[in-house]
């Protein structure tokens, strides 16, 4: 999931969030205070948190429907890739008490004393295990956030020295829930290349054993919500993620949207779907990843799973063939996955930036 760094990283003391919450310090420690252009405003952090806007796809139609109730939800899901690059998923079809597990065993895992989670250390310029990620500097601003990050496809990816004993029936979860979200990421993927008016399997089949990872993100209160973030500004390397947020969890992610930062009201039982760097690529821009953040709240904690769905690392990625003509000039160079995925993790994140890693200068498009 992330290479083994050549040389140390500094990354100076971290401390743990839910340990800094429970010493309820007066003041907010300097790494965690953001600089005056990074602050979530109070207008922006709650002036659409109340309306879910992003748009909903109704997944039993799509793969239950009558002829016009696929094409419909089809029309739908296309709009919601171009405009957005978020989505809603209902009536996805995943068992609801294997979702209530999944956040369960992820709330205690959290809940462990802080000598119980270190036995799981998430190593500097590494993404698996418990921790902070992508921290590559003594000096950088650090998110409000303890991360626990697994790789699950393919099978060498895993290291099982970090999967925890406790709770006991952590790993049991995470291996069903996994399943299940791996058929629906392939089931997705399938109606994204039908709503570019492509063959359903094109996608699946180029992604060969695709690439997956699940993080659990636990933002504790924070009483200065209004200086630091959950999660930096960023677009995701993936082709899909897949997010659940545990029931009771305050409003947290935010994506921009014309330049201004949207709150993003999860309905009950829904999964939000993004579309990765992988899809931009692939589409040669026409359904573009979507930069996206976490906020805090000074009361309510947030709890949320990500699941990450990619090719695999040996797969040679570019804008697909039918997505290239004369109004649509090629915008984006080939380039090996797991090189890509090695430059996102050894980066920090910065809105899109990791994205000029492919992109074509545009006097040269042509």
């Amino acid at each position: 999931m992330a290479p083994v760094p050549i040389s140390p990283i500094k990354v100076g003391h971290i401390d743990d969030v839910q340990e800094l919450r429970k010493a309820k310090p007066t003041t907010i420690p300097e790494r965690f205070v953001r600089d005056m252009t990074d602050r979530p405003t109070m207008a922006s952090a709650t002036a659409l948190s109340s309306s879910s806007v992003i748009p909903i796809v109704n997944f039993s139609k799509l793969s239950k429907g009558n002829k016009d109730e696929i094409q419909n939800e089809i029309l739908q899901l296309a709009t919601a890739c171009e405009e957005w690059g978020f989505f809603q998923v209902i009536n996805h079809g995943i068992d609801l008490s294997l979702l209530e597990g999944i956040e369960n065993v992820a709330k205690e895992f959290f809940m462990l004393p802080l000598e119980e989670k270190q036995k799981y250390p998430m190593a500097p310029g590494t993404v698996q295990g418990y921790g902070q990620a992508f921290v590559f500097s003594e000096d950088q601003k650090l998110d409000w956030c303890n991360m626990f990050a697994l790789g699950i496809e393919p099978k060498f990816m895993r290291n099982l020295q970090l999967w925890p004993i406790k709770p006991s029936k952590f790993s049991e979860t995470v291996e069903v829930y996994s399943r299940e979200i791996r058929k629906l990421s392939q089931s997705l993927l399938k109606y994204i290349a039908m709503s570019l008016g492509l063959k359903g399997d094109i996608l699946n089949d180029m992604f060969g054993m695709a690439v997956q990872a699940i993080r659990m993100n636990y933002y504790p209160p924070c009483s200065r919500p209004d200086l630091v973030l959950g999660l930096s500004p960023h677009s995701d390397g993936s082709a899909l993620t897949i997010l659940q947020e545990r029931k009771g969890s305050s409003v947290g992610l935010q994506i921009l949207k014309d330049n201004k930062w949207v709150s993003v009201q999860p309905i009950p039982n829904a999964l939000v779907i993004n579309i990765g760097d992988t899809i931009e690529v692939l589409t040669n821009g026409k359904y573009k990843s979507v930069e996206h953040r976490a906020v805090t709240h000074k009361e309510k904690d947030r709890l949320s799973m990500v699941t990450f769905y990619a090719p695999s690392y040996d797969i040679e990625i570019g804008p697909l063939p039918e997505m290239v003509d004369e109004n649509n000039p090629c915008k984006y160079r080939r380039y090996n996955h797991g090189e890509y995925s090695k430059h996102y993790v050894t980066n920090k994140l910065q809105g899109k930036k990791t994205l000029d890693f492919a992109k074509i200068p545009a006097e040269n498009s042509n």
